[in-house]
This record gives C-alpha cells, sequence and structure tokens, in this order.
C-alpha cells in the first residue's frame, strides 16, 4: 500500500482475467508480472473459499492455523504477529464464515486485529478495488483509537491493494470529500462520518459488506446514540457487522439488538476471575483534597525513569498541570493529552509518548479507551472515575498483552466506600495502601510565586478549579461524589491561589438549598469575570464597609430634603482615605482624572483591607 496524507491508495488497475488464461508471450514483462500476480491471487482465493471454515478452536494457535490469504499472512509477519490471544481466536473463525459478532474482552487483549483480519478477508474474497467503492467500515469514539487502527490496518494489509482512508476531526473536510470515492476501507469518528453522508454527494455506501464498531460503549456514552442510529438507517441490511468492547453494558446491548442479525456472542474472559488484567498491580490510597498535588509531585519524583500516564478530570485540569510542573521541572519528559488542542497537535503527542521510554502523560479520559501506549509502567487516576467500567478502561492502558503494569488510584475520604463497593462488584482486585507523610514533597510555596509573576498561569489554575469542581457536581452517583464535601479553599490554596475563585453554580445552587452563598474575593475571579479592569469605580462586593445608621422619622411639619442637599451634606463622609475626603471637599472646577485615580487606587487599599479582615475573621 501506498500512503499519502490521511489515505491508502491503489497501486494498480486492472480487468481481472480467468484463472486459467494464459500469460500473452508478446506482453511485456511487467504486464506478464501482473497478469502472473492476478492468477496467483484468485488461485489463493479459490483455495481459501474451498477450505473447512469450522474451524477447531482447541488446536488453533497461531495465525497461520486459520484460513487467511497469503498477503494478510505476510502483513502479520512482518508486524510479528504469530500467535493467537483470546479473543481473536474465539472470534475469527467465527467471522470468516459472515457471522455477526458481539464480543467482549478484558482491555489489551487484541480485539483490533480480531476485525481487521476479517475485514481483509472479506474484500480480498470479494476481490475488491478502488472501483467498487467503499467496502468496509471501522467506527471509534474517539480520534486517537481511530489513527491508531488506521496504523495498524497501514502494517497489517500492507500486501493488499486496497485504498484506506482516515476520517476524524480536525482535518480537511474538502480533502476528503473529492478522495472518500476511491477508497475501500474507511477508519472514522461518527461525527465526520454522518457529515460526509449527509453533506458529500459523492458518498455511496451502499455497497458495504462489513461494519466494526469499536469500544461501542464509549460511542453510546459520548452521546453518538443518535448519530450511530442515523449511520445505520444509511447502511445496506445485507452487511456484516462486528460489534467490540470491553464492556457489555445496557446500551451497548440494545444497540446490538438493532444492528446485528443472529448475532454469535464471544466473551472470552466473561467467567474470569477479575475483570482487568491479571498481571495488573492494583492500589489507592485515601487523601484530602488539598493533598492531591502533593501526591502526585511526590509520586512523579519518585517514578523518574518510568512511563507514567496521569489521568485527570478535564481539560483544564490537564493544561494546568501540565503548564504547571513545566515550570517546577521535575527532571522527566511532560506531555498532555486532551480534547481542545488541535488534531495534529494531539497525534504528535500521541506518537510521541508512543516513542519515549520513560515520560509522564497528563490526560482526560480520551486516552481511556483503545489506545495501545508500548510498555506503560505506572496507571495514575487523580481524580476518582465516573465508574468502575471506566477504571477498567484507564487501567486497560498498562498490562496488555499478558505483560505487567502497575495502577494507582487516588480518593477522597467522601469517595471511598462507595467507589471500593463498585469494583468490588465488579471483580477488581485492588488494595489499600497508606501513604508515608515524610516523603510528600509540597511545592506549593514555588506554585505561588510562579501564580504571582504570571498571571495567564493565575488564570489557568483559576479555570481548573473551577470546572473541577463543576466536573464532580456533575456526576451522576452522589454518593460517591459530593461537591459539599469538597474543602475548596484549601484546595485552592493547594494550587497556588490565595484565595479560592467564586464558582457560580455552587452560590446559585445554596440559594436554593437556602443557604448562605460563600463570599470570596472577587479579585481572584478573573476567570468569570472580566469587568474588574474599570478603574474608574471603586469595587466592594458582597459585604458592607460601614453600617449605615436608620433615618429618623420626618415629622410633617418638617421641611422635607432633597437629594441634592443629603449629598452636600454628607460630602465625603463616606471616603476612607484622607486623599479622598481631601478630593470630595475641593471647590475646584472640572475634573482632574488623574487625581481621581489615584483616589480611586487609594481607596481600594482600605477596601482590600477591610475585605482581607472579614475573611480572618470568618476562618477563626
Amino acid at each position: 500500500m501506498e500512503f499519502e496524507p490521511g489515505m491508502m491508495r491503489l497501486t494498480c488497475e486492472y480487468m481481472i482475467p480467468e484463472i486459467d488464461a494464459p500469460v500473452p508471450t508478446s506482453c511485456p514483462a511487467t504486464q506478464a508480472t501482473e497478469l502472473s500476480a492476478t492468477v496467483q491471487q484468485l488461485a489463493g482465493i479459490r483455495y481459501i473459499c474451498t477450505k473447512d471454515l469450522n474451524i477447531n478452536i482447541s488446536s488453533v494457535k497461531l495465525f497461520k492455523d486459520l484460513p487467511l490469504s497469503e498477503p494478510t499472512l505476510k502483513g502479520l509477519n512482518a508486524c510479528n504477529y504469530m500467535e493467537l490471544t483470546d479473543i481473536q481466536r474465539e472470534s475469527i473463525g467465527l467471522s470468516l464464515r459472515g457471522c455477526d459478532i458481539l464480543g467482549a474482552a478484558k482491555t489489551g487483549s487484541g480485539k483490533t486485529l480480531a476485525f481487521l483480519v476479517p475485514l481483509l478477508e472479506r474484500l480480498y474474497i470479494k476481490q475488491w478495488d478502488r472501483c467498487a467503492g467503499i467496502g468496509a467500515l471501522v467506527i471509534t469514539p474517539t480520534r486517537e483509537l481511530a489513527y491508531q487502527i488506521f496504523e495498524t490496518l497501514k502494517l497489517v494489509g500492507t500486501h493488499h491493494d486496497f485504498s484506506a482512508a482516515l476520517l476524524i476531526g480536525g482535518k480537511d473536510l474538502k480533502f476528503e470529500k473529492t478522495r472518500i470515492h476511491k477508497c475501500n476501507i474507511l477508519i472514522c469518528t461518527p461525527g465526520r462520518l454522518l457529515q460526509h453522508m449527509e453533506e458529500n454527494p459523492q458518498f455511496d455506501c451502499s455497497y458495504i459488506q462489513i461494519l466494526v464498531l469499536d469500544e461501542a460503549d464509549r460511542i453510546l456514552d459520548l452521546g453518538f446514540q443518535t448519530t450511530v442510529d442515523s449511520i445505520l438507517e444509511n447502511l445496506p441490511a445485507t452487511r456484516q457487522t462486528l460489534l467490540f468492547s470491553a464492556t457489555q453494558t445496557k446500551s451497548v446491548r440494545d444497540l446490538a439488538r438493532l444492528s446485528l442479525q443472529d448475532p454469535m456472542y464471544v466473551s472470552v474472559h466473561e467467567h474470569a476471575r477479575h475483570s482487568t488484567p491479571e498481571g495488573l498491580q492494583q492500589s489507592y490510597v485515601v487523601c484530602a483534597l488539598e493533598e492531591k498535588l502533593s501526591v502526585l509531585w511526590s509520586f512523579i519524583k519518585m517514578h523518574l525513569k518510568q512511563k507514567i500516564l496521569v489521568f485527570m478530570a478535564t481539560c483544564k485540569q490537564v493544561k494546568y498541570h501540565y503548564d504547571m510542573f513545566c515550570r517546577l521541572r521535575p527532571g522527566t519528559t511532560l506531555l498532555a493529552l486532551y480534547g481542545s488542542l488541535h488534531q495534529l497537535r494531539r497525534m504528535a503527542i500521541y506518537e510521541s509518548f508512543c516513542r519515549k521510554s520513560n515520560a509522564v502523560l497528563f490526560a482526560t479520559d480520551i486516552a481511556a479507551r483503545g489506545l495501545d501506549f508500548p510498555a506503560v509502567d505506572w496507571v495514575v487516576q487523580l481524580d476518582c472515575p465516573e465508574d468502575a467500567h471506566t477504571y477498567i478502561h484507564r487501567v486497560g492502558r498498562t498490562a496488555r498483552y499478558q505483560l505487567g503494569g502497575e495502577s494507582l488510584l487516588v480518593l477522597l475520604p467522601s469517595e471511598e466506600q462507595g467507589m471500593v463497593e463498585q469494583m468490588s462488584d465488579t471483580k477488581i482486585p485492588i488494595t489499600k495502601i497508606k501513604i508515608n507523610p515524610n516523603k510528600l514533597q509540597n511545592p506549593v510555596r514555588k506554585m505561588e510565586a510562579l501564580l504571582a509573576r504570571d498571571p495567564n498561569l493565575k488564570a489557568s489554575a483559576q479555570r481548573a478549579f473551577v470546572t473541577y469542581a463543576k466536573s464532580v457536581f456533575l456526576m451522576k452517583n452522589k454518593q460517591v461524589f459530593n461537591v459539599g464535601a469538597l474543602d475548596t479553599d484549601a484546595y485552592s490554596k493547594s494550587l497556588g491561589l490565595a484565595l479560592p475563585p467564586r464558582i457560580r453554580f455552587l452560590r446559585s445552587l445554596d440559594k436554593r438549598q437556602g443557604q448562605p452563598p460563600v463570599v470570596t474575593d472577587r479579585e481572584d475571579s478573573t476567570a468569570d469575570s472580566s469587568s474588574e479592569e474599570d478603574i474608574l469605580c471603586v469595587k466592594r462586593w458582597d459585604h458592607e464597609l460601614t453600617t449605615e445608621p436608620e433615618p429618623e422619622p420626618v415629622s410633617k411639619t418638617s421641611k422635607a430634603v432633597s437629594r441634592a442637599a443629603v449629598a452636600v451634606v454628607n460630602k465625603g463622609k463616606d471616603k476612607l482615605s484622607e486623599l479622598a475626603r481631601q478630593y470630595e471637599l475641593s471647590e475646584e472646577a472640572g475634573l482632574d482624572v488623574v487625581a481621581a485615580k489615584l483616589v480611586l487606587r487609594e481607596e481600594d487599599k482600605f477596601d482590600k483591607q477591610l475585605f482581607r479582615d472579614r475573611v480572618k475573621e470568618k476562618h477563626r
């Protein structure tokens, strides 16, 4: 296969002759070679079709024991794929017979080859070429997983004459529209595929032979249910469908009923003792929210020569921790992978982490599904996963293909009971360990100094703080995730912030529950409001500096005092600084802007000092 950006091309175009057609003696040598190769290909197809596909699973251990075509076997051998894994042994034989498959297996068990090999074989037997159009679709939940499958397809299918394309968001849509009708295999995400179906008149999928849904449960969890339904409506009913996932949820079973016809259920680890890989050592620690960052920093400093994957709840957290740790310089390579990065940047980070032998990758859950990072030593979950299924996929980035690995889960005291019960019900063996407080290193002083010098880094810390609180607030399982149990003041200080930023949705929640809202310094709320830059007004928020006496009742005989008269009488009395009082009592005509700015700055000093005194009084 030849490769160009996002696409593999056919390298030959000719009509396929009959098997017994003689080679013309007058043809050039190249034409004779091509014709001979075609005859061999058709002979190989006839051989495969005549072989018995009722495979004895117990006797099959190697790929060469399966009735596969020569190009596929060459590609597998070149990649050193010799032995079959459990899911491959159980499912490939059924797939070659044309059965629909609903497959479930542990993470790192080789599900990618379990559907790529039957895909290549089906198109090979059908003698598919570029003129035949799109013959196979592979749909994945994330761009990184689609890219990984595409790279694997390039290696395994290098001896086939099929064309393939990678359709994901963040790439050139116009380029894809002009080339997509020449492709035989599409590796795509649901959104971009549906976009081509609706907007591209050259897109024709009426002859699809095989459809693959990889990590089907995650596709549905990400809100692609309607998108997947729309895609299935545009596909022909006479197709083969393969559906794979590490976890089988109710939504996956519902999708299987709609998209599969008399499926064969393959679950090689259904009766296994544990739902996670056997070579994975799992442990968890319980610590306060404000200790999380120091735990992570100390862990990285103690494992500088290992490959570590750190999961966090939100993109803003990943970005802040990556920026801050780069400034703190722990002594190892740092990378960050999250959804708001440009697609080319995400691919470069993915490839860089794959190549490195020791590095730390901060990531959100976009790295939790299907991605095969080689030789990951540790998976650290700094934030509690949404549920036990998410935990299984996260830790599945290590201990892949019967190799070893370790994982560490960091829980808050309010999260421990509910999460441990979930993992026990899901057959996840995990051990509680305790942290040696003498080994902890807390870089908070350096962080405070860095935030004081860099306003952009300070704003990033504020956004990380707010998005973490919001992620906990939006979790469905309130027995595990309790936003009211978070010590926001201590957490903000652990991030290097002097005072916690304002969290608007918590203030509105407190009002609905009848609780007084938490008062925070609006000086540090740049993540929510930019109106503070108005220097022509003195800021006084959410507190009263002075207590105004109640007005005395005005007698009927006394003359009413106008507002203008009251302003003249009280002129200068509400000012705290001497400079402000002198400015108010000044009789000079006109407005002195320079003097007014000086007065406002002087008044701000008094306001801020009063507010600090109120906060200290509150926390005594």
